[in-house]
């Protein structure tokens, strides 16, 4: 498999699954700005939407968009218990914990990230993640993990989306559960091998 990822973009996540999964991959850095990739081809020819994560298959075939990879992933290594079994209750409630980072936390710090949106645009989507950060202190309470004492995917991707606070600035002291959930994740040797990978570890850590 191959792995097309952008440095600290959402992609960090499948990263980070992979190496927990333990599964053979071959990451493939992307310039986002000009599509290019390290052999010269155009990563357009890979995903069409021009983002990344985009996970190649053995076969050819291409995934897109962050919680149809993980999931994948998770049921390529069972073993792993990145993910709860198909058809439980608890892969439900697995999906709804990604889609809510997907939509909720993902999306909502887009604006900050781009030059062109306006200071209220900015504005509106800090007050939404400031509401959603509480909602996920809410969930950390009492809890090792999002869903209890096993690290999963969803875990995995709340790691990385939250990761991008240090980029804009966005405060996360209101959230002392979450720091200290962050802590915790950025310990674990899959997610330091994937920060290093990508060249996200900072002097000291």
């Amino acid at each position: 498999m191959k792995l097309y990822y952008a440095p600290a973009a959402s992609s960090l996540s499948a990263h980070i699954s992979l190496l927990e999964a333990g599964l053979k991959f071959t990451p493939v850095k992307v310039d986002l700005k000009t599509k290019l990739l390290p052999d010269g081809g155009n990563f357009n020819d890979i995903n069409p939407l021009g983002y990344v994560p985009a996970l190649q298959l053995k076969n050819g075939e291409v995934l897109t968009e962050c919680p149809a990879i993980l999931q994948y992933i998770a049921d390529q290594s069972p073993a792993s218990n990145l993910a709860p079994a198909n058809g439980s209750f608890a892969r439900y409630k697995q999906q709804s914990l990604l889609n809510f980072i997907a939509t909720e936390l993902h999306k909502n710090f887009s604006p900050l990230f781009d030059p062109t949106a306006t200071d209220s645009g900015k504005q509106a989507a800090v007050k939404k993640l400031q509401l959603r950060f509480t909602t996920v202190e809410q969930l950390l309470a009492g809890s090792s993990f999002l869903t209890g004492d096993q690290f999963t995917l969803a875990d995995a991707y709340l790691f990385n989306v939250a990761l991008w606070s240090r980029f804009v600035k966005f405060d996360l002291t209101p959230y002392p559960q979450l720091q200290a959930y962050l802590d915790r994740i950025a310990k674990r040797p899959a997610v330091r091998q994937a920060l290093q990978d990508e060249g996200l570890l900072r002097h000291g850590e």
